[in-house]
């Protein structure tokens, strides 16, 4: 068993304030997908987020052109968003090394349920930040005291049964 992860907010809170075009590695065009719900949220927040899926490129997903790969992405990026299974995601970090120095990827996220320590490690070696099994949209909503919006932390949403009182 891998040994819990644990990021500070410090660290969260500067990859969130310092990135501001993110490559998503498994957008999807469907409305129901969480990369649909995350790559919106992200838009909204001010983030450029630029789908890549090889199965939807050349689709327009949420006004941006969607690619097959990473290298066909035009332009800089800083952030690699991996919205893959955990055995599929080395493949998408050693893609996104192979072009961290003609793209300036700085950062390496796996998103939530997603992991691969290997990976971590090799781009860790390669200078790049990297954020395993979280989603940048929940953390976003949490540094930013967002998540209240929808009843979390505030007492109204709880898993605990409510205690009737028999009078």
């Amino acid at each position: 068993m891998s040994e819990p992860l644990t990021y500070s907010d410090e660290f969260l809170r500067g990859i969130l304030a310092g990135v501001r075009a993110i490559a998503m590695v498994g957008a999807s065009p469907k409305w129901t997908r969480p990369s649909y719900f995350a790559m919106k949220y992200l838009q909204e927040k001010g983030y450029r987020v630029i789908p890549v899926n090889p199965r939807a490129a050349g689709q327009d997903i949420l006004g941006e052109t969607c690619h097959a790969t990473l290298a066909e992405v035009p332009g800089d990026f800083d952030m690699v968003d991996i919205f893959r299974a955990s055995d599929a995601a080395g493949e998408s970090v050693d893609e996104a090394l192979a072009l961290k120095d003609n793209k300036n990827i700085r950062v390496i996220w796996m998103q939530l349920g997603v992991r691969d320590d290997a990976a971590a490690a090799r781009a860790e070696a390669a200078g790049l930040s990297v954020v395993m099994d979280r989603c940048p949209k929940i953390e976003y909503g949490r540094l930013h005291a967002e998540l209240s919006w929808g009843g979390f932390n505030s007492g109204i949403v709880s898993s605990r049964r409510r205690r009737v009182r028999i009078l």
